[in-house]
């Protein structure tokens, strides 16, 4: 009887233990080494760190790109709130420009040659009323001379530079007479000389 063997579960010696004499669990690690099992998980953090990289990258390129609705929510607001005050303008107030007298100021010029700009504008009155932009007219007037005396003759030219000249006077309207005081500045003439 001793000669014949009985079968027993893999991994399991007759006298109950594991062939190698090991705890449960010890044969695994055996198996796999010390040394392999640090670089497995150096690789699968590697790579974990790598894949979240990829897609937070992407992630944020694409809300780059996309630009967001929010501030698109927020210019919409903007808008219907600067048209507000002129529809109620036209219900209560007469919806009145405010004309500027024309303003003729010397341009910079390299060689020093004498160069004019004569420009003629009105106000559109946005939040403020046009009688409250009409007391306020000269400080506003005072506030365009410096922006208007550093322009030179190549910064007229082009429908681009009306553009600049206008968004430039507007910003400078506003910060004398409050946030959205006026809404827009329509030039009427602008002449260079």
């Amino acid at each position: 009887m001793a000669n014949q063997k009985t079968k027993l579960p893999d991994g399991l010696s007759e006298a109950g233990d594991k062939k190698d004499g090991g705890a449960p669990g010890a044969d695994e690690n055996a198996e796999a080494g010390a040394s392999p099992n640090p670089k497995k998980r150096k690789l699968i953090i590697i790579g974990a760190a790598a894949a979240l990289l990829v897609v937070g990258g992407g992630g944020g390129a694409l809300f780059m790109m996309s630009g967001g609705d929010k501030p698109k929510a927020e210019e919409a607001a903007e808008a219907e709130e600067e048209e507000a005050p002129a529809e109620g303008e036209g219900e209560g107030k007469e919806n009145v420009f405010v004309d500027t007298p024309p303003m003729t100021v010397n341009l910079r010029t390299a060689d020093g040659s004498a160069r004019f700009l004569k420009i003629h504008f009105m106000l559109v009155p946005g939040k403020a009323t046009s009688d409250a932009i009409t007391k306020k007219l000269p400080l506003v007037l005072d506030s365009y001379q410096p922006f208007l005396r550093e322009l030179r003759p190549e910064d007229l030219s082009g429908s681009a530079a009306t553009f600049r000249m206008k968004e430039e006077m507007l910003i400078r309207a506003n910060a004398v007479l409050g946030k959205a005081a006026v809404r827009d500045v329509l030039i009427q003439d602008l002449t260079q000389q």
